[in-house]
């Protein structure tokens, strides 16, 4: 029978959980107060995980700093991680910023602003125009 998740996919799981402990807990850098694990992936020989990571105060310089404290910390994490894991191999942490947030919120803004202008127009102009509007746009397309 096979599994639903591979052991790669397991580990990677269980490995997010305790980098996120560990960025929470022990390490005291102030550049990674707002810092979350969102998510690992794993190699198939578990000797590497690529952790992406997101940063609430998405300044590019912060980023950069923040990217950079877990860059030289990335050792010390992985010590903690071998101790709080069983494995025979403890994996190569490589981090990496996860830019799926902040383009997730750009593309919530963009569609609410878009919602909000169509209602604007709508109250403005009246249902028959904007319908007509849309006509518009429509054959502009074609």
């Amino acid at each position: 029978m096979a599994r639903e998740f591979s052991r790669s996919r397991r580990v990677g799981q269980e490995l997010q959980k305790e980098i996120a402990l560990i960025l929470q807990r022990e390490i005291k850098d102030e550049r990674l107060r707002l810092v979350t694990v969102s998510g690992v992936e794993l190699s198939k020989d578990l000797s590497s995980a690529k952790v992406f990571v997101t940063f609430l105060d998405n300044e590019p310089e912060n980023v950069a700093q923040g990217m950079k404290v877990l860059k030289d910390a990335s050792g010390f994490i992985r010590s903690l991680v071998g101790k709080a894991m069983r494995l025979r191999i403890t994996p190569e942490l490589r981090f990496a910023y996860d830019h799926s947030l902040v383009e997730g919120m750009r593309i919530s803004s963009l569609v609410s602003n878009t919602i909000a202008e169509d209602e604007r127009r709508s109250q403005e102009f009246g249902s028959d125009q904007a319908a007509q509007d849309d006509d518009q746009a429509a054959e502009q397309k074609d």
